[in-house]
């Protein structure tokens, strides 16, 4: 396994502390949620980015690429009814493919919650339509950037769209494009009624990217969830991608949240 970590676990800390404190646990790369950079994607300038990039690969780090795409933006919406901010959005959408590519990453995660609800007055049909059309303004755009768009199912209460595999499945059938995949998340489909392990192994060869948590919020190891069977179908399904721990509640600290979370996972591997 490949093993990543998300940076905003690591609040306050500048990036190359935060690079080479994970890359001495033992982490080959980190995933960047944008907030964590600027306001705007695009406030982060060319030098920056040089710079960041630098800054992981003297720790021998990657940069895999970014999520959590729209969350802290404003005007910004997948399922809006309007169609300046369904433009509006894959315009940003793109942007950050560009950023990704210039980091040395070649993965967004879209999960953002907030940003993709279902419109009031509107149906669960109405929204994938405008996710689809959404998405499909995006796509030429960020594959151009050779980056994938991994769609991540989010469970009740946090989202109210796109909630299991099988609805993230459908709007990936209608945007038909090899650089739109599934994202799987721990957390997540904990909430279905399908097993975990099942889950991975039904859609394994459309997932892109696969983020390690506890269905508790917390990293891998810190709760109830066994990640035994999840590695197992994991290298028994030919997944070859990250797994990156992401985590909720920050407690107790940045370092024991990466260091453990880390130790479990290889234990589990092993």
């Amino acid at each position: 396994m490949r093993y990543a970590i998300c940076n905003e676990t690591f609040e306050g800390w500048d990036h190359e502390r935060v690079c080479r404190f994970v890359a001495e646990l033992g982490y080959q790369g980190l995933e960047i949620a944008p907030f964590t950079l600027a306001p705007s994607i695009t406030d982060v300038s060319a030098e920056r980015r040089r710079e960041l990039r630098r800054q992981a690969e003297v720790h021998g780090l990657k940069l895999l690429g970014l999520h959590w795409l729209l969350a802290k933006t404003e005007g910004l919406h997948l399922t809006s009814p309007d169609a300046a901010v369904r433009q509006k959005t894959a315009d940003y959408l793109i942007a950050l493919a560009r950023c990704c590519a210039d980091l040395g990453g070649d993965l967004l995660v879209f999960g953002s919650p907030a940003q993709r609800r279902i419109p009031a007055g509107a149906g669960r049909a109405q929204a994938v339509d405008y996710a689809v059309d959404t998405f499909g303004r995006a796509r030429d755009g960020i594959a151009d950037c050779g980056v994938k768009l991994c769609l991540e199912p989010l469970a009740a209460p946090e989202a109210d769209f796109i909630n299991t595999c099988a609805e993230a499945i459908e709007i990936l059938d209608r945007i038909n494009h090899p650089n739109f995949v599934l994202h799987l998340d721990v957390k997540a489909m904990s909430s279905e009624a399908t097993p975990v392990p099942d889950l991975i192994r039904r859609h394994a060869a459309r997932t892109g990217h696969f983020h390690a948590n506890d269905a508790n919020r917390r990293g891998p190891g810190f709760g109830e969830v066994d990640f035994v069977p999840i590695f197992r179908a994991l290298r028994e399904s030919g997944y070859a991608g990250w797994v990156s721990v992401e985590v909720f509640d920050y407690s107790p600290d940045p370092e024991t949240i990466a260091r453990e979370s880390l130790r479990y996972m290889r234990k589990c591997e092993s």
